[in-house]
């Protein structure tokens, strides 16, 4: 994969993974259960792909290697749980608000854990960014709901960014495909015991939703995701997923008729601009 191959798949993912949201306003279920249901159709898709590609072997790991998964996989349930505690506790608007942390943790762990420089353009790229998030999120009252769903949202964020550098250790030694299906069963595993006695309740709208969820904004953006990693640093991929909200945004505008205020729009200016300029950044370094 090249980093121009790369981006793209950044931005496909980014894509998928903004539409988790609006389906997880759409399923009457538990976070728990939406994101066991999610892992658990990433994995069969995983798996399928994995058997019809055979392209690639399936790699032989590392003690180390298996460590590294598993670590990422607890990141990611935890990630996607709060998430979408802080989409049924607070909606999808302070949800993503507190999730829009995430280029900011992405940017001060990477250069805290890998002990790589910040350059100012970055410095200043993420403060854009962090203005059109905040200008593209609709604005909110701190009620009691509404704190504790924003506390998920940046718990959320601050997960995403802990997985992507995670990701970034393992990703060159591991398969994409070989490291998602790992990641997602281990996020199977972990939620089970929790979710087994709530899945009858699930209506069949519900488990088409759930399945949606797994198959394309899980398992192929998964796969995008940990592929992309790979190539380009963690700060330039949080860049680029800093589109999530503003997809989500407009998926919602198209799916619930919600219209995004002038205000919403100039947020989503300011963070495509933002990347465009991340990628010239990259090919320049």
């Amino acid at each position: 994969m090249t980093p121009r191959t790369a981006l793209g798949a950044l931005h496909i993912g980014a894509l998928f993974f903004g539409l988790a949201g609006v389906l997880g306003k759409l399923i009457d279920a538990t976070a728990v259960v939406i994101v066991f249901g999610r892992a658990g159709f990433a994995v069969l898709a995983l798996a399928l792909f994995a058997w019809a590609a055979r392209s690639r072997p399936w790699l032989p790991l590392s003690r180390r290697s298996w460590a590294g998964l598993v670590f990422c996989g607890v990141l990611l349930c935890a990630h996607w749980v709060s998430f979408f505690l802080a989409v049924k506790v607070a909606g999808v608007a302070i949800a993503t608000l507190g999730f829009a942390s995430f280029p900011a943790f992405t940017v001060a762990l990477e250069g805290l854990l890998f002990r790589e420089r910040i350059r100012p353009g970055e410095a200043v790229l993420v403060a854009v960014v962090s203005v059109g998030l905040l200008l593209v999120t609709p604005a909110f009252d701190l009620a009691s709901h509404a704190t504790l769903g924003l506390l998920w949202g940046i718990a959320s964020g601050l997960l995403f960014a802990l997985l992507s550098l995670a990701n970034r250790a393992a990703a060159p030694q591991v398969p994409a495909v070989q490291a998602a299906l790992c990641q997602n069963a281990v996020v199977a595993l972990c939620l089970l015991p929790f979710a087994a006695q709530q899945l009858p309740l699930l209506g069949v709208a519900d488990w088409g939703w759930i399945a949606v969820l797994g198959v394309f904004c899980t398992g192929l953006a998964h796969c995008l995701f940990v592929a992309s990693l790979g190539v380009v640093k963690a700060r330039s991929a949080a860049l680029v997923f800093a589109l999530e909200p503003v997809y989500g945004i407009a998926l919602a505008w198209l799916i619930f008729a919600e219209t995004p205020t002038l205000r919403m729009l100039l947020g989503g200016l300011l963070i495509l601009a933002a990347i465009i300029a991340s990628s010239r950044l990259s090919q320049r370094h």
